[in-house]
């Protein structure tokens, strides 16, 4: 064969191996492009989603709030468990999705803002708080040391002043940390604050937080005789002097479904009688609701969105106050 054949077959093949490599490389741009488009329509759809979940959650919000004007309604002077509505989780199929909420009496915990009394804008120490949130952390099987460290130290994070409690801390504890911050000197929002407080451990913090609210107001917390259910006896056991869970359990179970008429009528009860509480503290327990909780879900295929939300039913139409959401994808 001639030399110029042979360089001419050579020029082929190496042409032939130029469209090869050049096949390759448009296909693995073409499969990275796929890609990329593929993961953009996931994107945009996860978006999508994650859209219509929160417009029903918006939703969900108005069917609550519309329920607690009703149950407030249909009894104007007691709010009771009649209809089973506290606590009662209702699922609602939805296009594309399904949504699970559960209203409850939001008055029914220890509202941690009652550690400090308001007058203007200056918030104090308040005693009674202090007490009954020590009182509660011990039924929780909390020491009374911790107890007591934790409740001076949250309410030093709370009131105006910069002066600390004998057993609890202000700026100047804060300041020497690792990661200095200062305290809030204002009421809670939410009571996730609480885990930047001196003393609240994970441990202790994941104890309390169910028992807790965080109202936006200062008074004691609204104890609704008519709603407590029996295992939450040890909110009524916070209340006396001499607490008992079992007894207070035991009793909240004899309760007729209708409730009480009247506080006069349930402190005159020989149980409640021997709390020996003080008259700020009778008049903290409730016959009717002004706060509904609304615990929210909305499950997608590819979104999940949860919400907690505060009800103030006190005013018509009721409004709805504060709401913590999150998005998981």
């Amino acid at each position: 064969m001639k030399p110029l054949q042979l360089a001419k077959k050579g020029e082929r093949g190496a042409a032939l191996l130029t469209v090869l490599l050049l096949v390759a490389v448009i296909a693995v741009l073409a499969a990275h492009g796929i890609d990329r488009l593929a993961g953009a329509t996931k994107l945009a759809s996860n978006a999508r989603e994650l859209s219509q979940a929160k417009a029903y959650l918006i939703a969900a919000e108005t069917i609550g709030m519309q329920s607690a004007e009703q149950i407030v309604s249909l009894s104007p002077g007691r709010t009771t468990n009649i209809g089973g509505w506290n606590g009662q989780e209702r699922r609602f199929p939805v296009p594309g999705g399904i949504i699970t909420a559960a209203l409850t009496d939001g008055g029914n915990c220890f509202n941690i803002n009652s550690l400090v009394s308001q007058n203007d804008a200056l918030l104090s120490a308040r005693p009674d708080g202090q007490t009954q949130f020590v009182r509660l952390m011990t039924l929780l099987d909390i020491s009374q040391g911790e107890a007591t460290d934790i409740a001076e130290s949250v309410t030093d994070w709370i009131d105006s002043d910069t002066i600390p409690s004998p057993r609890g801390a202000e700026d100047e504890y804060y300041a020497q940390l690792e990661k200095p911050y200062r305290t809030a000197n204002a009421i809670m929002v939410d009571i996730s604050e609480l885990r930047t407080v001196k003393g609240v451990t994970s441990a202790i913090y994941a104890r309390i937080a169910p028992w807790l609210c965080a109202l936006p107001t200062t008074d004691l917390s609204p104890i609704n005789i008519n709603t407590l259910r029996p295992e939450q006896a040890v909110l009524l056991a916070m209340l006396s002097n001499n607490p008992d869970i079992v007894q207070s359990r035991q009793f909240l179970g004899r309760r007729t479904e209708t409730g009480y008429g009247s506080l006069n009528d349930f402190w005159a009860e020989p149980f409640p009688a021997n709390f020996l509480a003080p008259s700020q503290v009778q008049s903290q327990v409730k016959l009717k609701t002004r706060w509904f909780r609304l615990d929210m879900a909305v499950e997608m295929q590819s979104a999940l969105v949860e919400e907690r939300a505060l009800v103030d039913a006190a005013r018509q139409p009721a409004r709805l106050v504060h709401r913590q959401r999150g998005d998981a994808l």
